[in-house]
């Protein structure tokens, strides 16, 4: 089952934030995850959440996910993206 990277990203250095876009995608290639939503953008229809920057990233499955999370390849990437915004960030089963 393919499991689904949800992130709303609030930038506050937009610099820093490059430098981790620059560096992620092939991160998240090597544990076969795919940009669905790369930050185009919204409108909100119903409710009061007002999303930064959304980004859907698929993943062949759960487990992919996760080693995507979890590769230590990821962790000081992850500590500039921390350093540059505010993150959301869920794992969602789906289609």
């Amino acid at each position: 089952m393919k499991t689904y990277l949800i992130a709303d990203i609030s930038v506050h250095d937009m610099e820093k934030f490059n430098e981790y876009r620059q560096l992620v995608p092939e991160i998240i290639a090597k544990h076969g995850g795919q940009y669905l939503v790369r930050g185009g953008k919204s409108d909100v229809k119903e409710g009061r959440w007002q999303p930064g920057r959304l980004v859907v990233i698929q993943f062949p499955s759960r487990k992919d996910a996760q080693a995507f999370l979890d590769d230590p390849e990821y962790a000081p990437i992850a500590q500039i993206r921390w350093a540059a915004a505010k993150t959301n960030l869920v794992l969602v089963d789906g289609l």
